[in-house]
């Protein structure tokens, strides 16, 4: 497709294949190292930051700053209030960020970062907690937090030993561990990350129904179970969900008809076929309260196309596999 693009020899095919697992077995190594250093500080930390009831502040420089980016992502969407702030922003105005409830999450691998020593004098001077993450227990970030999460020292990926690599994934997932232990002290649940998670096929499989539904919604076609066959294939043509719900003389459903039981019912004698002859009796339904995950996986499971949602015994929607796939349930 790009014939400007050069192949590389079978030797060099075969090295950098030998580097990219060594990158990978280092990386392994330096979080293996960093579960064992693991010990009651982050439980202290924890503890920091259920004990203020402002928001927590993230802030580092370079390299740091971007693990640091996706540290204060990460906790605010499961429960823990927070924000990264650009270290010489904070120099430039920004210190007003850092109210006396605040709590300070402050990255720096060398712990000497120039930039943070602003943000670190403030707290210090106003009282502010600090939460540091380094790789030096004696440095001035270290010495000027309330707690020091120390990572140990491994080698970087980096063949100068210069640009972060595994320092920076030992950062990414101490940030993580704290994240999850913060969660677990919430008591987070999945309904609570939905509520954080409206956008996205992750988001929209921790909906309920009834908020996929919305708050209008159209009820499904629907036949009594006197209804003709023609009638029946006219009201699937008609709905475009490809099913028909069967009603009793109540409204409830009684059933369901697919339109594979349309093309079944042409071997018998249309022309006597009622709905109730045709109906699946005992279809699969969901309730308006249940998640839309349980719905993808059921449908999954189940081997089906689509399934109604009935609520007080009444049809009140009907969800499709084709509409979740364009709303980017189901990939």
């Amino acid at each position: 497709m790009f014939p400007d693009i050069q192949s590389s020899s079978p030797d060099q095919v075969a090295a950098m294949t030998d580097r990219a697992r060594s990158v990978i077995q280092l990386n392994i190594e330096a979080l293996q190292a960093l579960e064992r250093t693991i010990d009651a500080s982050v439980a202290r930390a924890c503890d920091v930051i259920l004990s203020r009831p402002g928001y927590v502040v993230v802030t580092g420089m370079g390299k740091s700053g971007h693990i640091g980016g996706k540290i204060a992502a990460t906790l605010a969407s499961t429960g823990t209030n927070a924000f990264f702030v650009h270290p010489a922003e904070m120099s430039h105005g920004d210190l007003g960020m850092l109210r006396s409830d605040t709590t300070l999450i402050a990255i720096s691998a060398s712990g000497e970062s120039r930039e943070l020593r602003d943000p670190l004098i403030f707290c210090q001077r106003n009282h502010i907690p600090v939460i540091g993450i380094t790789q030096r227990a004696n440095s001035l970030l270290a010495r000027m937090s309330e707690v020091a999460l120390v990572m140990p020292h491994v080698a970087e990926a980096c063949p100068n030993g210069l640009a972060p690599t595994t320092s920076t994934l030992m950062t990414l997932a101490l940030g993580d561990a704290l994240a999850m232990v913060l969660m677990d002290r919430r008591a987070f649940t999945a309904q609570d990350f939905g509520l954080h998670h409206p956008g996205g096929s992750l988001g929209m499989s921790l909906q309920s129904v009834r908020e996929w539904m919305g708050d209008v919604y159209s009820p499904p076609a629907s036949v009594p179970e006197t209804a003709s066959f023609a009638e029946v294939v006219s009201a699937i043509t008609e709905g475009r969900k490809g099913a028909v719900a069967v009603l009793d003389d109540s409204g409830d459903m009684a059933g369901m008809i697919t339109d594979g039981d349309v093309r079944r019912a042409f071997t018998r004698d249309i022309a006597a076929i009622t709905a109730a002859d045709i109906m699946s009796r005992t279809p699969i339904t969901v309730g308006p309260d249940e998640r839309m995950s349980d719905v993808v996986d059921l449908l999954t499971a189940n081997k089906i196309s689509n399934v109604f949602v009935v609520e007080d015994r009444k049809p009140v929607a009907i969800v499709h596999v084709a509409e979740l796939m364009q709303a980017g349930y189901i990939a």
